[in-house]
Protein backbone atom coordinates (compact mmCIF):
# COMPACT_ATOMS: atom_id res chain seq x y z
CA UNK A 1 0.00 0.00 0.00
CA UNK A 2 1.57 3.47 -1.06
CA UNK A 3 0.19 6.02 1.98
CA UNK A 4 1.72 9.48 1.09
CA UNK A 5 1.72 12.06 3.96
CA UNK A 6 0.68 15.29 3.74
CA UNK A 7 0.42 18.29 6.20
CA UNK A 8 -1.61 20.89 7.35
CA UNK A 9 -0.59 24.77 6.93
CA UNK A 10 -1.68 28.20 7.75
CA UNK A 11 -3.66 30.23 5.29
CA UNK A 12 -1.56 32.92 5.29
CA UNK A 13 1.42 30.58 3.86
CA UNK A 14 -0.45 29.64 0.86
CA UNK A 15 -0.73 33.40 -0.55
CA UNK A 16 2.93 32.69 -0.97
CA UNK A 17 2.94 29.76 -2.72
CA UNK A 18 4.36 29.18 -6.65
CA UNK A 19 1.81 27.07 -8.94
CA UNK A 20 4.36 24.50 -8.07
CA UNK A 21 3.95 24.57 -4.36
CA UNK A 22 0.34 24.83 -4.77
CA UNK A 23 0.23 21.67 -6.84
CA UNK A 24 2.55 19.57 -3.87
CA UNK A 25 0.70 20.44 -1.01
CA UNK A 26 -3.27 20.20 -2.17
CA UNK A 27 -3.26 18.18 -5.78
CA UNK A 28 -3.21 14.35 -5.78
CA UNK A 29 -2.14 13.82 -9.71
CA UNK A 30 -2.09 10.42 -9.73
CA UNK A 31 -5.14 8.09 -8.16
CA UNK A 32 -5.24 4.99 -9.46
CA UNK A 33 -1.95 2.53 -10.17
CA UNK A 34 -2.44 -1.01 -11.29
CA UNK A 35 -2.98 -3.26 -8.66
CA UNK A 36 -1.94 -0.84 -6.18
CA UNK A 37 -3.69 0.86 -3.08
CA UNK A 38 -2.76 4.02 -3.79
CA UNK A 39 -3.62 6.89 -1.04
CA UNK A 40 -2.67 10.12 0.28
CA UNK A 41 -2.72 10.74 4.24
CA UNK A 42 -4.24 14.50 5.19
CA UNK A 43 -3.46 15.95 8.28
CA UNK A 44 -6.23 18.35 7.46
CA UNK A 45 -9.07 16.62 9.59
CA UNK A 46 -7.05 13.35 9.00
CA UNK A 47 -8.67 12.81 5.80
CA UNK A 48 -7.44 9.79 3.76
CA UNK A 49 -8.19 10.13 -0.20
CA UNK A 50 -6.53 8.28 -3.46
CA UNK A 51 -7.53 5.68 -5.57
CA UNK A 52 -7.87 1.62 -5.54
CA UNK A 53 -7.21 -0.30 -8.87
CA UNK A 54 -7.31 -4.30 -9.11
CA UNK A 55 -6.67 -5.76 -11.98
CA UNK A 56 -4.47 -9.08 -12.27
CA UNK A 57 -4.14 -9.46 -8.22
CA UNK A 58 -6.16 -9.15 -5.20
CA UNK A 59 -5.49 -5.93 -3.53
CA UNK A 60 -5.97 -6.04 0.53
CA UNK A 61 -6.43 -2.31 2.50
CA UNK A 62 -3.72 -2.65 5.31
CA UNK A 63 -2.87 -0.31 8.25
CA UNK A 64 1.04 1.22 7.95
CA UNK A 65 2.48 3.55 11.23
CA UNK A 66 0.62 6.23 10.01
CA UNK A 67 -2.51 4.46 11.69
CA UNK A 68 -0.62 3.06 15.01
CA UNK A 69 -3.88 0.55 14.87
CA UNK A 70 -3.99 -2.90 14.63
CA UNK A 71 -6.39 -2.87 11.35
CA UNK A 72 -7.24 -0.12 8.88
CA UNK A 73 -10.54 0.47 10.40
CA UNK A 74 -10.23 -0.17 13.72
CA UNK A 75 -10.67 3.77 14.24
CA UNK A 76 -12.16 4.48 10.42
CA UNK A 77 -15.05 4.94 8.23
CA UNK A 78 -14.37 4.92 4.58
CA UNK A 79 -16.56 5.85 1.25
CA UNK A 80 -16.65 4.07 -1.83
CA UNK A 81 -17.28 5.11 -5.06
CA UNK A 82 -16.44 3.30 -8.77
CA UNK A 83 -15.90 4.87 -11.71
CA UNK A 84 -14.05 2.00 -13.93
CA UNK A 85 -15.59 -1.43 -14.58
CA UNK A 86 -17.65 -3.92 -12.46
CA UNK A 87 -15.23 -5.01 -9.34
CA UNK A 88 -15.57 -6.82 -6.11
CA UNK A 89 -15.06 -5.89 -2.72
CA UNK A 90 -14.86 -8.34 0.13
CA UNK A 91 -15.41 -7.11 3.84
CA UNK A 92 -14.59 -9.93 6.28
CA UNK A 93 -15.45 -12.33 3.65
CA UNK A 94 -18.49 -11.13 2.35
CA UNK A 95 -18.62 -10.29 -1.57
CA UNK A 96 -20.05 -7.51 -2.64
CA UNK A 97 -19.88 -6.39 -6.27
CA UNK A 98 -19.70 -2.96 -7.25
CA UNK A 99 -20.54 -2.00 -11.12
CA UNK A 100 -19.72 1.58 -12.62
CA UNK A 101 -21.01 4.54 -10.32
CA UNK A 102 -22.03 2.41 -7.21
CA UNK A 103 -20.77 3.44 -3.98
CA UNK A 104 -19.71 1.48 -0.77
CA UNK A 105 -20.13 3.10 2.81
CA UNK A 106 -17.62 0.56 4.91
CA UNK A 107 -17.87 1.05 8.89
CA UNK A 108 -15.68 1.01 11.72
CA UNK A 109 -14.59 -2.40 12.26
CA UNK A 110 -14.20 -4.05 9.67
CA UNK A 111 -11.32 -5.90 9.26
CA UNK A 112 -10.36 -7.29 6.17
CA UNK A 113 -10.83 -5.84 3.37
CA UNK A 114 -9.67 -6.84 -0.27
CA UNK A 115 -10.43 -5.90 -3.59
CA UNK A 116 -10.77 -7.47 -6.85
CA UNK A 117 -11.64 -7.19 -10.59
CA UNK A 118 -14.04 -9.14 -12.56
CA UNK A 119 -12.94 -8.02 -15.99
CA UNK A 120 -9.10 -7.94 -16.39
CA UNK A 121 -9.32 -5.93 -19.29
CA UNK A 122 -12.05 -3.18 -17.74
CA UNK A 123 -10.83 -2.98 -14.40
CA UNK A 124 -12.66 -0.93 -11.78
CA UNK A 125 -11.39 1.90 -10.00
CA UNK A 126 -12.48 2.41 -6.48
CA UNK A 127 -12.18 6.31 -5.88
CA UNK A 128 -11.86 5.90 -1.54
CA UNK A 129 -12.34 8.56 1.18
CA UNK A 130 -11.84 7.63 4.96
CA UNK A 131 -12.26 9.66 8.37
CA UNK A 132 -11.51 8.70 11.03
CA UNK A 133 -14.80 7.25 13.09
CA UNK A 134 -15.90 6.86 16.92
CA UNK A 135 -18.86 5.15 16.59
CA UNK A 136 -19.71 1.72 14.06
CA UNK A 137 -22.25 2.17 11.69
CA UNK A 138 -23.52 -0.83 9.05
CA UNK A 139 -21.56 -1.38 6.05
CA UNK A 140 -23.66 -0.85 2.45
CA UNK A 141 -23.98 -0.38 -0.92
CA UNK A 142 -25.67 2.52 -2.08
CA UNK A 143 -26.36 2.42 -6.19
CA UNK A 144 -26.44 6.05 -8.37
CA UNK A 145 -30.18 5.30 -8.44
CA UNK A 146 -30.66 5.18 -4.45
CA UNK A 147 -28.42 8.40 -3.70
CA UNK A 148 -30.59 11.72 -2.92
CA UNK A 149 -30.72 13.97 -6.08
CA UNK A 150 -30.66 17.87 -5.65
CA UNK A 151 -31.11 19.26 -9.42
CA UNK A 152 -29.61 23.00 -9.26
CA UNK A 153 -28.00 25.49 -11.66
CA UNK A 154 -29.08 27.44 -14.84
CA UNK A 155 -28.46 26.84 -18.20
CA UNK A 156 -27.80 30.80 -18.47
CA UNK A 157 -25.25 30.48 -15.82
CA UNK A 158 -23.66 27.23 -17.10
CA UNK A 159 -23.87 25.54 -14.01
CA UNK A 160 -27.00 22.70 -14.55
CA UNK A 161 -25.56 19.94 -12.59
CA UNK A 162 -27.24 16.97 -10.48
CA UNK A 163 -25.71 16.37 -6.92
CA UNK A 164 -26.24 12.90 -6.30
CA UNK A 165 -25.90 12.16 -2.10
CA UNK A 166 -24.65 8.79 -1.13
CA UNK A 167 -23.07 9.10 2.67
CA UNK A 168 -25.76 11.06 3.55
CA UNK A 169 -27.94 11.42 6.97
CA UNK A 170 -30.91 10.88 4.56
CA UNK A 171 -29.31 8.23 2.72
CA UNK A 172 -26.73 6.32 4.57
CA UNK A 173 -25.81 6.73 8.11
CA UNK A 174 -21.81 7.67 8.68
CA UNK A 175 -19.64 8.68 11.83
CA UNK A 176 -18.77 12.02 10.00
CA UNK A 177 -17.90 11.43 6.32
CA UNK A 178 -20.07 12.79 4.34
CA UNK A 179 -19.74 11.85 0.63
CA UNK A 180 -21.31 12.34 -3.10
CA UNK A 181 -21.05 12.63 -7.08
CA UNK A 182 -22.25 15.67 -8.72
CA UNK A 183 -22.69 15.34 -12.43
CA UNK A 184 -22.85 18.48 -15.21
CA UNK A 185 -25.00 18.84 -17.97
CA UNK A 186 -23.79 19.23 -21.69
CA UNK A 187 -23.09 22.93 -22.33
CA UNK A 188 -22.27 23.43 -18.05
CA UNK A 189 -18.92 24.13 -16.93
CA UNK A 190 -19.44 25.61 -13.42
CA UNK A 191 -19.00 24.14 -10.31
CA UNK A 192 -19.98 25.27 -6.87
CA UNK A 193 -20.12 28.91 -8.29
CA UNK A 194 -21.24 31.17 -6.01
CA UNK A 195 -18.63 29.80 -3.61
CA UNK A 196 -18.62 29.03 -0.02
CA UNK A 197 -16.55 28.23 2.90
CA UNK A 198 -17.29 26.00 6.23
CA UNK A 199 -14.86 26.58 8.67
CA UNK A 200 -15.95 23.22 10.59
CA UNK A 201 -15.16 20.54 7.65
CA UNK A 202 -12.54 20.59 5.20
CA UNK A 203 -13.39 18.69 1.95
CA UNK A 204 -11.77 17.01 -1.17
CA UNK A 205 -12.58 17.33 -5.15
CA UNK A 206 -11.95 14.11 -7.96
CA UNK A 207 -13.02 15.59 -11.29
CA UNK A 208 -12.93 12.98 -13.90
CA UNK A 209 -15.21 12.00 -16.73
CA UNK A 210 -12.83 14.31 -19.04
CA UNK A 211 -11.52 13.80 -22.23
CA UNK A 212 -7.42 13.78 -22.40
CA UNK A 213 -7.61 17.54 -23.77
CA UNK A 214 -9.75 18.99 -21.14
CA UNK A 215 -9.01 20.93 -17.67
CA UNK A 216 -10.56 22.36 -14.57
CA UNK A 217 -9.59 25.67 -13.36
CA UNK A 218 -10.12 24.80 -9.67
CA UNK A 219 -10.09 27.58 -7.94
CA UNK A 220 -8.97 27.64 -3.88
CA UNK A 221 -7.91 30.05 -0.98
CA UNK A 222 -9.55 32.33 1.11
CA UNK A 223 -12.02 34.49 -0.77
CA UNK A 224 -10.39 37.66 -0.64
CA UNK A 225 -7.20 36.40 -2.19
CA UNK A 226 -7.52 33.20 -4.53
CA UNK A 227 -5.38 30.77 -6.52
CA UNK A 228 -6.14 27.99 -9.29
CA UNK A 229 -5.22 24.82 -9.75
CA UNK A 230 -5.60 23.21 -13.59
CA UNK A 231 -6.52 19.72 -13.02
CA UNK A 232 -6.47 16.79 -15.83
CA UNK A 233 -8.75 13.92 -15.50
CA UNK A 234 -9.08 11.56 -12.42
CA UNK A 235 -7.35 13.97 -10.30
CA UNK A 236 -8.01 15.30 -6.62
CA UNK A 237 -7.49 18.04 -4.82
CA UNK A 238 -7.46 18.71 -0.60
CA UNK A 239 -9.33 21.77 0.38
CA UNK A 240 -9.09 23.16 4.22
CA UNK A 241 -11.59 24.57 5.46
CA UNK A 242 -10.67 28.06 5.16
CA UNK A 243 -10.64 27.44 1.28
CA UNK A 244 -13.12 28.22 -1.30
CA UNK A 245 -13.38 25.11 -3.70
CA UNK A 246 -15.23 25.62 -6.90
CA UNK A 247 -13.87 25.54 -10.39
CA UNK A 248 -14.82 25.94 -14.35
CA UNK A 249 -14.06 23.11 -16.97
CA UNK A 250 -12.97 23.68 -20.53
CA UNK A 251 -16.17 21.21 -20.89
CA UNK A 252 -18.45 19.14 -18.75
CA UNK A 253 -17.40 17.28 -16.44
CA UNK A 254 -18.30 14.54 -13.16
CA UNK A 255 -16.62 15.08 -9.52
CA UNK A 256 -16.84 13.31 -6.50
CA UNK A 257 -16.76 15.60 -3.42
CA UNK A 258 -15.89 14.32 0.16
CA UNK A 259 -15.88 15.46 3.69
CA UNK A 260 -15.18 15.52 7.32
CA UNK A 261 -15.10 17.54 10.36
CA UNK A 262 -16.91 18.81 13.61
CA UNK A 263 -20.38 18.08 11.90
CA UNK A 264 -22.88 15.69 8.77
CA UNK A 265 -24.87 18.69 8.16
CA UNK A 266 -24.05 19.06 4.23
CA UNK A 267 -25.99 22.73 4.56
CA UNK A 268 -23.45 24.24 6.84
CA UNK A 269 -21.87 26.59 4.68
CA UNK A 270 -20.40 30.27 4.68
CA UNK A 271 -21.73 31.38 1.11
CA UNK A 272 -19.28 33.99 -0.31
CA UNK A 273 -20.54 36.33 -2.81
CA UNK A 274 -19.22 37.05 -6.22
CA UNK A 275 -18.83 40.75 -5.94
CA UNK A 276 -16.72 39.87 -2.73
CA UNK A 277 -14.00 37.18 -4.82
CA UNK A 278 -10.89 38.65 -5.54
Amino acid sequence: MNLETRYANHPGDSKYYTTEELRQHYLIEELFIEDEVNLVYSHIDRIIAGGIMPVEKEVTLSAGKELGVSYFFQRREAGIINIGGKGKVILDGKELILNNGDGLYIGKGSKDVVFESIDTDNPPKFYFNSSPAHKSYSSRIITLEQARKLELGEKENLNVRTINQYIHPEVCESCQLVMGMTILAPGSVWNTMPCHTHERRMEVYMYFNMDEDSRVFHLMGQPEETRHVVMANEQAIISPSWSIHSGVGTSNYTFIWGMCGENIEFDDMDHVAIKDLK
